[in-house]
């Protein structure tokens, strides 16, 4: 009998172990900082080059959007990203966020308003302003001469 109990005991101290050894790693992979909004949007734009501002994009030709933390929007349009900063509430922006945006057109423009809604629970949690966006594209790949 004493064999039995030491074995579960042993067994039971190797759950524990284990346990807290996935709980530390949890907690050092949590303590690696995190990158700042504008630390990731670097990041995201990374290799591309920024151009001229546009007023417009067209929503049909947006294939991704993610929302940069207090920072900005991203729209991927093919080969380009569109940066939205918008012209006040971008403190508000979160990554959890879904974007509700009423529109008469196909277009969002730097005129619209898009609203900030709660991912679980659908409610409102405020709302930015658009201004310009500025198109960023991977430049083109210059061909070696022989």
């Amino acid at each position: 009998m004493n064999r039995v109990a030491s074995k579960f005991g042993a067994s039971k101290l190797g759950c524990v172990a284990a346990a807290g050894a996935l709980l530390l790693a949890g907690t050092v992979a949590d303590a690696r900082p995190r990158l700042s909004g504008e630390e990731q949007l670097a990041k995201l734009l990374d290799g591309r080059v920024a151009g001229k501002p546009v007023n417009c994009i067209s929503l049909p030709n947006v294939q991704s959007t993610r929302v940069i933390d207090k920072t900005a929007i991203v729209y991927g349009s093919g080969g380009t990203l569109y940066v939205q900063r918008p012209r006040s509430g971008a403190s508000s922006l979160d990554s959890n966020d879904i974007l509700f945006t009423q529109l008469t057109m196909s277009q969002l423009c730097s005129i619209d308003i898009v609203q900030l809604r709660d991912r679980n629970g659908f409610f409102f949690r405020g709302s930015v302003a658009l201004d310009a966006f500025v198109p960023y594209t991977k430049p083109p790949k210059v061909a070696l001469a022989d």
